[in-house]
């Protein structure tokens, strides 16, 4: 197999090597700045118990990014709007646990089905449809780049912004509540960035593997890490190393980009239990 060969199975014929180039480093920024921002809000999926909020949220995205297609406009605008959507609604009549877990298992089969519909009418590109489930190298276009960087700063600062107010909140609602904290605005302010993230993601590595890069991460960080710094920094390094290295390695092969990041994301979580395991043994018998 020559290399025109390669490049038409890995990037659907694309005919000129230098655009390919391009696109495969738009893939591996916006991999990379996704990685570190959804390593970070991460732990505070984890910390508030919503690792399920996001594959309900990821599939209102897709549904949207499915919609977006269809009618031929911007694919990142049809997932903003269906991932603010979701969160708006998940944030707004999930203030219980109990509530959101059944809202969350009602909008997933919903969005999930709106998307396969919308998908089923869009008569383009097969690759098109494939990469909104499952991720695509290419699937960032130069001008999508800066849209898809500015979400995630957004996302970042607004996370900054109401960082201890929700970190407060996530670990003791209760006492947060009685001290004063605007609880629900919180709550919905996480939602809508949670979101935005989930937006990005579905378009990097698909809506069906969000969790890869928005809860792994932080899984693995917290089970070698306990401080309020280091637990944070660790995920999105973790985050950063799966979405780059499984990008690099999908140019290398003609797998989907998806494959690569849940693979190198999951490993990482597999030593940092083991980690975990050890240290727990030698505390346990040292006490």
């Amino acid at each position: 197999m020559n290399w025109d060969d390669i490049a038409d199975a890995m990037f659907g014929g694309l005919p000129v090597y230098g655009d390919i180039l391009v696109l495969v480093s738009n893939s591996v920024w916006a991999g990379a700045v996704l990685g570190l921002v959804g390593g970070l809000i991460g732990v505070l999926v984890m910390q508030r118990d919503m690792a399920f909020a996001v594959h309900g949220i990821s599939e209102l995205s897709f549904a949207g990014a499915a919609a977006a297609l269809l009618i031929g406009v911007d694919v990142v605008t049809g997932s903003i709007v269906g991932s603010i959507l979701a969160a708006a609604i998940i944030g707004w009549l999930g203030a219980r646990a109990r509530d959101r877990n059944s809202i969350i298992g009602v909008l997933m089969p919903f969005g999930l089905g709106l998307g396969i519909l919308f998908l089923s009418l869009y008569d383009g590109r097969s690759a098109n449809r494939f990469s909104l489930l499952t991720g695509q190298i290419v699937s960032v276009q130069s001008g999508q780049l800066g849209w898809l960087i500015v979400i995630s700063a957004v996302a970042l600062l607004g996370l900054l912004l109401i960082w201890r107010p929700l970190r407060f909140d996530s670990l003791d609602p209760q006492s947060a509540a009685a001290r004063g904290v605007p609880t629900t605005a919180v709550s919905l302010a996480f939602m809508v960035l949670l979101g935005l993230i989930v937006a990005v993601a579905v378009h990097i590595i698909g809506a069906l593997l969000v969790m890869a890069l928005l809860v792994t991460p932080a899984a693995a960080a917290m089970r070698v890490a306990t401080g309020p710094v280091s637990v944070p920094v660790l995920a999105a390094l973790f985050g950063f190393v799966s979405a780059v290295g499984g990008i690099l390695l999908a140019i290398m092969g003609t797998l989907p980009v998806s494959p690569y990041i849940t693979t190198i994301s999951f490993v990482i979580y597999l030593v940092c239990r083991g980690i975990g395991a050890r240290r727990g043994r030698v505390v346990r018998s040292a006490a």
